[in-house]
């Protein structure tokens, strides 16, 4: 074959690729059609190179044949589960199916799994590997805790609460101040406290207590006038 020929025959069927893409994404929602067209022409190169009139089959079919088989081993290397999972979970499948048409009662996965050893690894990578879809409903069984730590209004009101806290603490006096930093933000017990501050164990508590009680009536009094309004 020429190369004059070959690329005019390439050139003909090109349209063939885009129609068996299209076909390949309406049974796989998840595959681009531009990534199944690249796979496609590869697969429609390769046909025109390999093609062998004496076997009777026309070259369009036979280029047929080839691009989907292109476009779907394509398609299994983006699968995150391995073929030979997939197999296994398929030809498990139908015997359950033919088990249920024969005794008229559908088999637990359970039961199958009893029969076919490698169903429930198998089962199992192709629930851990495939990515959860926002738009689709959770599996059967599995629950989310909900996380609002990114919700933009919680952050506000946390920023808010740091600023009011910062400012109660800075409205203490000098000592209760010192022990409500190393205390709390330093993690400093208070019996640590007694030395730089010069006091008894006794008066270092009794700061920090009259400390804590400074807090919550300050933070007490902004809250109520925040909520009082103007």
């Amino acid at each position: 074959m020429s190369v004059d020929t070959r690329e005019a025959r390439i050139r003909e069927l090109l349209p063939l690729v885009r129609q068996v893409a299209r076909r390949v994404r309406r049974m796989v929602p998840g595959a681009e059609v531009d990534e199944l067209v690249g796979d496609g022409n590869v697969g429609l190169i390769r046909a025109v190179d390999s093609f062998d009139p004496a076997r009777g089959v026309p070259l369009e079919q036979y280029a047929r044949r080839v691009i989907l088989g292109a476009m779907l081993n394509g398609v299994r290397r983006m699968d995150p589960v391995a073929e030979r999972m997939r197999r296994t979970i398929r030809i498990a499948e139908r015997a359950r199916y033919a088990l249920a048409h024969r005794l008229g009662t559908l088999p637990t996965y359970n039961a199958m799994e009893a029969q076919v050893p490698a169903l429930a690894r198998a089962r199992t990578e192709a629930h851990r590997r495939v990515p959860l879809s926002l738009d689709a409903p959770l599996p059967i069984g599995e629950r989310l805790a909900p996380d609002a730590s990114g919700d933009p209004q919680a952050v506000v009101a946390a920023a808010v609460e740091r600023e009011r806290l910062r400012g109660a603490i800075a409205a203490l006096p000098q000592r209760q101040r010192h022990i409500v930093l190393a205390h709390y933000f330093c993690e400093r017990p208070l019996r640590e406290l007694v030395a730089p501050l010069h006091v008894s164990p006794q008066r270092v508590s009794q700061l920090h207590l009259l400390a804590v009680a400074r807090l919550r009536a300050a933070l007490t009094d902004v809250t109520l006038r925040a909520s009082s309004g103007p």
